[in-house]
């Protein structure tokens, strides 16, 4: 994988950077985890400038996040309710908890999402359906997204050769929200099927 962003940030410098990060926001399996301690390593070899690294990057951040509100607002409510509607188990009062919840929180999530690992670029999709005010997105992730960007380029920078490590250390933490994300989908249908069971006893008495 290394190789082609490589040739990408030689070919364009830093602006390859930010391309590679806004296709990182819409195909996850490229991690940011990866893309910029190497573009900070990059940077401390004298190959791209350092600011120009974290502008470019952050740019391509709120490209691709952008792209993904806007397939969230194409997307809108009712389809969304349409699809809850399909999905086994869920129900349409999930989603309509989920977006009050969403439009009390929105603005914090956003934030603090960007620079969650796997919720980075999700985060967008329900921007976009909820259709939250672009000002405020766009600021918001701009912001968020330049705090993550800069600790993982310096982090890249400053370890040099072993920029490498930084993946080894963000996956432990990556793992943890995955693992976190299984047990919430688990205890979620654990109770589901419980109701639905308690149902059809009441049903049946």
């Amino acid at each position: 994988m290394t190789d082609w962003l490589i040739e990408l940030m030689e070919s364009l410098g830093a602006p390859g950077a930010g391309l590679a990060i806004a296709l990182e926001n819409l195909f996850p399996p490229l991690p940011s985890e990866v893309i910029l301690p190497l573009a900070g390593f990059t940077a401390s070899r004298g190959e791209m400038d350092l600011v120009s690294v974290l502008l470019w990057t952050t740019a391509g951040s709120v490209v691709g996040a952008l792209a993904l509100y806007w397939v969230g607002a194409l997307l809108g409510r009712g389809r969304t309710l349409a699809l809850a509607a399909r999905i086994p188990l869920l129900k349409v009062s999930d989603i309509d908890k989920t977006e009050a919840w969403f439009l009390r929180h929105g603005r914090k999530t956003v934030f603090f999402g960007r620079m969650i690992p796997i919720f980075r670029s999700l985060i967008s999709i329900p921007a976009g359906v909820e259709r939250m005010p672009l000002g405020p997105f766009t600021l918001l992730t701009t912001v968020g997204s330049l705090i993550w960007n800069t600790i993982f380029v310096l982090a890249g920078y400053v370890l040099g050769e072993n920029w490498s490590l930084v993946e080894t250390y963000v996956n432990v933490g990556t793992n943890g929200v995955i693992a976190l994300v299984l047990l919430a989908v688990l205890v979620f249908v654990g109770v589901r099927l419980g109701e639905r069971r308690r149902g059809r006893h009441a049903a049946r008495g």
